[in-house]
């Protein structure tokens, strides 16, 4: 299984915990992680600050040489598609093809009402945006982009979500579904996405798992609110996390995201720790 890290701490407060987010992603790659990732959220709110993912990416690309980066997740319907078509494609090709494009549907009616997208057509124009960016990607729109892929047919698109709406958008958009839940709700998820797979032409085998999970190590102090499930358990040890992501890879899980919910001065033992584990679920 691979495993990736966000480069700050979960819910960052002030802009002093995003100081070192160059610093942090480079040590996320220098450690032997698979990817470095960032959420997305326009406003400020109770899950504190959000810098804009596509910026903090590509400066985590250029800081890094070897390390995936991906948004986990884009709000995609808050966008036109040709501006996130245009934003990703540039990725793609500056960061030599290692930049992951994950998307959800969003759930902050603020967000939505600030720059005027209806908030119950979301869905709706989350499919509409990804049938337009694979078009614009692959050469197939009345359009040209500014900057075309480095990847064939555009970056590879994680999508988020449980619903069965969404878990049909990842049959028919997405090279991996993104989600999250213990290792017996991802199996589920996975039976579920076979039988939605009968009445399409998608191999579902063709369909990656990814999760999102929130780690806290033992030793380690929860900094701020509850993130709510932890990995491992409300009393997380070594163990119990070695063993959920052995039980989550067994559930077919390729890859898994995590945030750190400590000070940001902690994170960087937080990802040693984390770095000392792997070899034990590889």
């Amino acid at each position: 299984m691979h495993l990736g890290f966000a480069p700050h701490r979960l819910w960052p407060t002030a802009a002093a915990d995003l100081a070192d987010v160059l610093d942090t992603a480079r040590l996320i790659e220098n450690l032997g992680f698979d990817h470095v990732i960032a959420g997305h959220h326009l406003l400020a709110g109770d899950l504190g600050l959000s810098p804009d993912p596509l910026v903090l990416l590509s400066a985590v690309a250029g800081a890094t040489s070897r390390v995936r980066v991906a948004s986990s997740i884009l709000i995609a319907s808050l966008y036109d598609p040709l501006v996130a078509a245009h934003q990703a494609a540039t990725l793609d090709a500056l960061s030599d093809g290692r930049f992951v494009l994950g998307v959800g549907t969003g759930w902050d009616r603020a967000e939505f009402a600030a720059v005027g997208a209806p908030f119950e057509e979301r869905g709706k124009r989350t499919d509409a945006s990804l049938a337009a960016m694979r078009a614009l990607w692959r050469g197939e729109s009345e359009h040209s982009l500014g900057m075309p892929p480095r990847t064939p047919d555009g970056p590879p698109v994680w999508i988020g979500g449980a619903s069965d709406a969404a878990l049909r958008r990842a049959l028919r958009f997405g090279a991996a579904w993104h989600g999250s839940g213990d290792p017996e709700t991802v199996a589920a998820t996975g039976t579920r996405i076979a039988e939605l797979a009968e009445s399409t032409d998608r191999d579902p085998a063709t369909l990656a798992l990814t999760t999102v999970a929130m780690l806290l190590p033992p030793g380690f102090e929860l900094s701020g609110k509850s993130p709510g499930r932890l990995l491992g358990g409300d009393q997380p040890s070594r163990e119990s996390i070695v063993d959920e992501l052995g039980r989550l890879s067994e559930a077919g899980v390729g890859s898994c995201s995590l945030w750190a919910p400590v000070d940001a001065a902690a994170l960087p033992d937080v990802l040693a720790w984390a770095a000392e584990i792997a070899a034990d679920i590889n």
